[in-house]
Order: structure tokens, then sequence, then C-alpha cells
């Protein structure tokens, strides 16, 4: 019989400590007279191959207030590096004028991470794509003459170089490089450009061999790499992006380089109107060992190891403000359970092993139709990886005289290749829930005041004017996601009072349609939809001159593509119909335009320039498109995460004391019927006591009094092991054993469910079994009681 113990547990909030992090020996760091270099096997840092796990990062989407413990707890994952991209456009918003204060201070970042003994790999690009707006470039590129991106052309070439030459000085000058003392051990350049290339031509060969020459000519002293490009010139290290490199990469393009996998995708982005997507533990665990075995990996980096929160308008087209909230450190910072610690032990069991790893012959043979070995081997030392690619069956296979059983769709890690050490498909790490818990109910109507959006109708008054319609971004600069189109037609009725259509085409991602300043009616795009939008809608006119304004709005620009210089936004086509009249296509009219909303332009989401508006009672505007709402709320007591849940509005943008939070669209639902979105996190930076200005500005309509204040936490842990389970590494323990702990700053308050025999079920539907031993939770209670007071 097999003997299971499982525990599940809630927790309650008590004070919060502060979190205390040492540094590693020796690591996050080089030295005077030391070096990287590589080899076919690794990189090499200061003469010794090493493997490595990275995670990535980015600066831009978190608070210098959260980075030193996302940075802790990625070191207690067993992560040996931090990867970060460099977000050109947030550095040099104004050409010639650099930004790298507050949440941009990537060298205060960098300082961190070497603080607490880890590596960077730094991703300069300057095309990053991340679902970060314009791929990371700034929009004023777009503007110089005669540009085009990312091929041998002369102004783009200059302007890259010139950044990239900027970041690697500032980080020379700084010392951070692993020659210099610092933790930079390699740079990227360029990104994911060989799916692109075909499109330029002969200037896309000719690029690459630039970028790279450009970026080792820079001499940083440390490598350069190249992702998803399998040509990468010498030097460059061409690396993989993917699920499964294990199984898709080509491999290096010299045998003097190492495979490096510098995106293994934790899970999938999420976009609004689509089902979050998350990606299992047990499948990202087989994808890390599959691509060690069978790639001779020695680096690899999980995309995002966390991901943050898309403040501001920083997200690319139709991507949500929440940005991979299932990586192992979630959106807020908390772990994700059991994702983070079944990595953890992953990471422990390839380091105990990594001398034959890194120095051993390599071999491999078939142990069936669907299973494969994969053996490193020195003389002294051996490392396993038992394959099984059947996701239904679990075979017994024969492995130097010694049989095993290999669950579906896993791999065996096998140290001194007799011993499991590790199971891709055996969770044993602790797994967790999180909980949103109302602190704040915002219903009270007289806290609430509103302004409404005025209605652009006066062409005389627009700032730009002209016979056509001009292109969205060209006219807003990326600075703002709405553009008003404003035309003006003289309405003549005819006798059989015959019914007016609308009709707007646009290739922005939503138009909202006014005739005489009343709302007619809107229509919106989504991710993978047609590129055109169309709004055919019957309106009422009045005799003589009627106003039509039209707004165009962006959910993001692009990030990827060839030519994104060349892509085109906004409206493309507006016209009149009567009855059976002939149809009168308005594209040439006078045509006045307001980059932007009245009150972006006022600021009124500040506290400073709130006062600059008139604001009035909600009652008679409540669920009024283009409206303008703001309250106070006090901060929630503690150090929990902190969001709103905003499922009763619509779509909008949403700012706390002058901050912008995010984009928000609760009400494009994705197909399970709930909305792709809830939740949107306020960094307790961004908070005070009392008093905390928010503002939305609501396109839609919507209910402000349903909005709430939420902490978030992880409220419940549970863990599980048997008798046949592994030992876990980093306890150093010899038996398996379920070990529980609440986040910092909570302590275990209950236990719902505890069983030694054979309990049936998972975390959220445990129930005990045939076998129980009647003790099991009084047992446990001893055991937190115990540990309670030692605490």
């Amino acid at each position: 019989m097999t003997i299971a113990m499982v525990v599940a547990m809630l927790m309650a909030c008590v004070g919060t400590a502060a979190v205390a992090g040492g540094r590693r020996g020796g690591e996050g760091g080089g030295g005077a007279g030391k070096e990287v270099r590589y080899d076919g096997r690794a990189l090499v840092l200061n003469g010794t191959r090493r493997v490595l796990f990275s995670g990535e990062m980015h600066y831009t989407r978190s608070t210098p207030e959260m980075w030193p413990k996302l940075i802790a707890n990625a070191r207690k994952g067993g992560l040996d590096v931090i990867q970060t991209y460099v977000f050109w456009n947030v550095h040099e918003p104004v050409q010639g004028q650099y930004n790298f204060e507050g949440r941009y201070d990537l060298v205060k970042f960098i300082r961190e991470i070497q603080a607490q003994g880890l590596y960077v790999s730094l991703r300069i690009g300057p095309f990053i794509e991340a679902e970060w707006k314009y791929g990371g470039f700034p929009f004023w590129l777009h503007d110089v003459p005669n540009i085009t991106f990312r091929t041998d052309n002369e102004p783009f070439k200059q302007h890259m170089q010139r950044f990239v030459t900027q970041i690697v000085s500032m980080m020379k000058q700084e010392g951070l490089y692993y020659p210099q003392g610092g933790p930079i051990i390699i740079s990227q350049i360029e990104n994911e450009y060989q799916m692109v290339e075909p499109a330029f031509g002969s200037g896309g060969p000719r690029y690459v061999r630039w970028a790279a020459e450009m970026a080792v000519g820079l001499q940083t002293g440390v490598p350069w790499m190249m992702c998803k490009q399998n040509d990468a010139p010498d030097p460059i290290i061409n690396t993989c992006n993917g699920l499964i490199c294990g199984e898709t990469f080509v491999g290096p393009n010299s045998p003097s380089k190492p495979a490096l996998w510098t995106e293994n995708w934790t899970t999938r982005y999420p976009i609004y109107g689509n089902d979050t997507k998350l990606r299992s533990t047990e499948d990202i665990a087989f994808a890390v060992a599959l691509f060690i075995a069978r790639k001779k990996g020695s680096f690899v980096s999980y995309y995002m190891y966390h991901g943050g929160t898309n403040f501001g308008r920083f997200a690319s087209s139709y991507v949500t403000t929440s940005y991979y909230d299932g990586a192992p450190l979630d959106e807020y910072g908390l772990i994700w359970r059991p994702t983070w610690g079944h990595l953890r032990e992953l990471h422990a069991a390839v380091n105990l092993s990594s001398e034959p790893l890194l120095f051993g012959t390599y071999s491999n043979f078939s142990l069936g139709q669907e299973q494969e070995a994969h053996i490193f081997e020195t003389e002294l030392k051996c490392v396993a990886f038992l394959v099984n690619f059947d996701k239904h069956q679990s075979p017994t296979v024969v492995f130097r005289n010694i049989p095993f059983q290999l669950a579906p769709k896993s791999i065996s890690i096998l140290s001194e290749c007799r011993t499991v050490v590790f199971e891709t498909a055996k969770v044993n790490a602790q797994y967790g829930s999180r909980t949103a818990k109302v602190v704040e109910s915002l219903n009270d109507i007289h806290t609430w005041k509103a302004f409404k959006e005025p209605i652009p109708e006066d062409i005389s008054k627009a700032v730009y004017t002209g016979n056509q319609l001009f292109e969205h971004l060209s006219m807003t600069k990326d600075e703002t996601d709405y553009l008003w189109y404003i035309v003006s037609y003289e309405y003549r009725p005819s006798d059989d009072g015959q019914l007016v259509l609308l009709n707007a085409e646009s290739r922005a991602h939503v138009l909202h349609a006014f005739v005489n300043t009343e709302y007619v009616g809107c229509v919106h795009g989504s991710h993978d939809g047609p590129g055109n939008i169309i709004l055919n809608t019957n309106i009422s006119l009045k005799e003589g001159q009627n106003t039509i304004s039209l707004l165009s709005v962006m959910v993001g620009s692009p990030d990827s593509g060839a030519h994104m210089e060349r892509r085109s936004f906004g409206i493309r086509k507006v016209s009149i119909q009567q009855g059976q009249q002939p149809l009168h296509l308005l594209n040439n009219e006078l045509w006045g335009y307001q980059v932007g909303l009245y009150g972006e332009g006022k600021r009124i989401y500040t506290q400073e320039e709130s006062s600059s508006v008139e604001w009035t009672e909600i009652n008679s505007l409540t669920y009024h498109p283009l409206t303008w709402y703001k309250t106070t709320f006090a901060a929630p007591v503690g150090n929990d995460a902190v969001a709103l849940n905003l499922t009763s509005m619509g779509k909008g943008e949403v700012w706390v004391n002058g901050e912008s939070i995010g984009r928000y669209w609760v009400s494009f639902k994705a197909p399970s019927g709930q909305p792709s979105q809830s939740l949107y996190h306020i960094p307790q930076h961004f908070l005070k006591p009392t008093d905390n200005l928010l503002v939305l500005v609501e396109e839609i309509g919507g209910n402000p009094l349903e909005i709430t204040v939420n902490t978030v936490s992880i409220t419940t842990v549970c863990g599980s092991v048997n008798e046949l389970s592994s030992p876990a590494l980093h306890t150093q323990g010899k038996d398996p054993e379920v070990r529980l702990r609440c986040q910092r700053g909570k302590h275990i308050s209950a236990i719902e469910f505890a069983s030694y025999g054979n309990p049936a079920g998972d975390c959220t539907t445990f129930s005990t079994g045939s076998c129980h031993a009647a003790l099991s939770e009084s047992v446990v209670k001893q055991v937190i009681s115990i540990t309670n007071m030692m605490n």
C-alpha cells in the first residue's frame, strides 16, 4: 500500500517582518582580472563552466520598492541570473533627453541584483517586442526622415548605435560588467530578427552582420547573443526562444558555442477578450529537463519569472495591464505555488550533477517506442535523464539493470545514474491559493464626483484641420490613446423620412461615434480579429448643419512585425447614406482634429490639477459614456498587495494619486463570460495612509459605486508526499516530508485537513481514504504549536 500524508492549512494576517537576504559569497560580480567567455558546453566564468538558471524580470513593470523582495525570492528559487530588456522608449522618450529615474533606474536595479549575489543578462535590443508599446522604440524614431526600422538603413543604424553605445557606456562607467567586478555576464543585441528578416531582402543579412560587428566593437568584455537568429555571426551566440526548445532548437551554429535558452515561456501573456491560459508546472519542468538532456543546454531563462504590471499605456496592442501573472512570482510578487517550488527542486537536482553535465561524455539511446535515455558521464560522476513522451502510459523501463517506472510525459533525473532525485511529473512542492479580500467598498455615492468629457464639435477650434483623414499615430505620437475626428454635415431631410446611416471604417482598435454630441454607437476589434473595424449605425440628424465627432482609440501600439514605421491606424473611410440616395463620402471634407481627451490635457487625474474642472454629483451621469470619476480611499492596513476590482466598469484608464496603474477593459468578455482582467494592482509605494485620490476615465459606462479595494495574499497552503517521493534536495533531508509555510507576515491559523494514509483528491477536494490515521490532525496541530512557540 502506498502511504501518503496530505495537509492543507488556512492562514491569517499578522504583522509583516522585514525581508532578510544575504549574498552568496563570491557570486554576483567579477573582479580585477576576471573574465567571461564560452565554449561548446557553457558560459565560462573566471575559468569555470557554469550551469545557469535565469529569470526574466523587467524593472519597468514593478517599482524600486518591490525589487529587493522579487530578487530575493528569485534567488531562493534557485536562480543564478536575472535577465531584463532595456526599454529605449522609457529612457529616451524625447530625442536626446534621457530618463533613468524611479522605476526606470536601470543601474539601481542591476546593483540590487548584484547585492543579492546574482548575475545579470542584459538584453539591450534595442528592439525588444516584449508586448511593450512600439516594441520598445521611442515613437519619435517613426518621424526620422527616410528611416526604415531594423534593416541596413543609415538613419536607423545611426540612432540604434547611438542608444546601444549610450547604455554600454553607462554600464562601463558604473563598473557593472563582470570583468570590472560587476554582475553583467552576457548581453543581447537585436531580438528575434530572423522572424522578419526575409521582408528586408538583402538588407536583412547585411543588418545582422552590422549589428553583430557594432555590438562586439563596443568591447564590453562579455559575450553577446542573438535570440532566434540561427545565422548569428561569430562570435555572437545564437539562442532559442519558445515553449519547447528541447525539441525545436536547431542548436548552436558552431561547435564552439553553448546551447542557451533565452526565453522559456512560463505561461501565455493575456490579451483582452481571451481567457487566461496557464502553463502547467509539470510541463515547464519537462521542457527544461529535456533541453538540458537533448541539447546539452547549460543556460535556461524563464520568460517571465516575474511579469508584473503594464503601468500607464505601455502595454502593446490588446495586451492586458497584468503581465504574466502565472509566472513563478506573480504580478504582485507573491510566490506562485507550486511552480516556484517545483522549479527550485529541479534547479537543485540539475546542480547536484553539474560536473558530469558540463564535463562528461554524452550518450543517448532508446528505452522504448516513446522513451529514451540521455547520459552524461565522467570517470567519477554520472547523471541520466529518462524521458517518457507518452502522455497516457506509465511504462517501466530498465536502465543499467534497474527498473524505473516513468510517469506519463515525464523526465526522471538519476543522480549517479541510479537514484531518482527529481521527476518532472510528480510535484511535491507546496501548493497555495491566492485570494482577493474586499477591505473597502467604494459604494458611498456622496464620496464620488464626475466630470463629463466635452465632445468637440467646433471645427474652428480644432488645433489641426485638413481635407483628409489623418493617420492616428502620426497625430498622437503615441502619447495618448485618443484622437478625435470632427466633421460637419449638412442634412436636407427627404419627404419620405428615410433612415440615415453612418458608416465609419477604422484601423484603430475602438471607435466611438457622436452626432451633435449625442452618443450613437461604438465598435471594437480584437487581437486576432481583422485589422479593420466597421461602425454601421442609424442616426438622427437635424435639418441644416450637424457635427459628427468620431473618437478613434488605440489599445496599445504594435510591438512587432516588419516595417512598423509604415503601419497605418485610425479612421480610413466615413460616409453618410440617406435612404436610396447616392452615398456621400466624407473623406475629403474639412476635418478637425483634437489629440487626446480634454481631461487628459488638463491632467485632472492629479491632485494638483483635479480642481481645474467642475466636478458634479454622479447621479445623472452614471453609465454615461466618456465620463471621468473621482473619489478617495484609505490604504488597507498591513503589507499585503493591494488591487482594485473594476468588474463593474467598462473600458478606460485608472490613476491612483496621479500614477496610472494601467488601462482596463472589463466589458470585453472572454469566451468564459468573464473579463480577461478584473483586479488592477496598486503598488504599495503609490499609496499614502488616507485620502488616496482615485480617478478613472470611463469610455462606455460602468458603475463606479461597485468598485472595491482588495488585498491580495496566499490564504491557504497544502502539500502531499508518499513513501515513493524523492526527498526535497533543498532541505538536504533523507526522507520525503511535507513542509508548509505561509508567506512572510502570515502564520497558520487553522488546519482544514490532515491525513496519514491513502487520502483522495487534491488541494481543493481532499478526503480521507480507506486507510487513515485518526491522530493525523492532532499530530500536525502539535507540530504547528511547537513551531509557533519557537518563532
